[in-house]
């Protein structure tokens, strides 16, 4: 497989509107989000639920799966460029990350960064409204649970969330 474009959720979600609106037949099944609530973390759910994603690109005839994956504890050291943050590992060698550590073991290959995965632009008063916090000047902003800062400049607010892509072969 080839390199994939830097973006992640935002492009697979244009490409796959563009594709379709031109007949383009698909030839990769893509993720697109998947979050589990707080209650029901520990269950396993998340491996689970790559493995249903598995089975429907396979019952599809897709031989391949991508994910352009949100990093869970990114939001934990949002000042380390995803660049550095994808390829920390664990004391057994797989991903710091939980979530790309439960990728690896579900099969999945991690590609590389997509630094710019999903971009969010707003009024400084809707960033205020948003992360519940104030922006008292112009500046880099961390933010909760905020991957990377945000940028406020003038009166508008601009976050360019980064995320990796995880290749599964089927």
């Amino acid at each position: 497989m080839g390199r994939f474009a830097a973006g992640g959720l935002d492009w697979v979600l244009e490409k796959g509107f563009q594709d379709r609106a031109a007949s383009k037949t698909a030839t990769i099944m893509s993720a697109l989000y998947i979050e589990v609530a707080g209650s029901h973390r520990g269950q396993h759910l998340s491996s689970r639920m790559i493995s249903v994603m598995r089975q429907i690109a396979l019952s599809q005839g897709f031989s391949h799966l991508i994910a352009p994956v949100r990093p869970s504890l990114k939001s934990r050291y949002p000042l380390i460029p995803i660049e550095e943050y994808f390829q920390w590992q664990n004391s057994d060698g797989l991903p710091f990350d939980p979530w790309l550590r439960v990728h690896v073991q579900a099969g999945g290959k991690i590609l590389h960064p997509c630094p710019s995965a999903m971009v969010v632009k707003g009024s400084r008063q809707q960033w205020m409204a948003w992360a519940d916090m104030d922006f008292p000047g112009e500046g880099n902003y961390t933010i909760p649970h905020g991957l990377v800062p945000v940028a406020i400049r003038d009166s508008e607010g601009e976050y360019v969330e980064p995320g990796i892509w995880v290749l599964h072969v089927l």
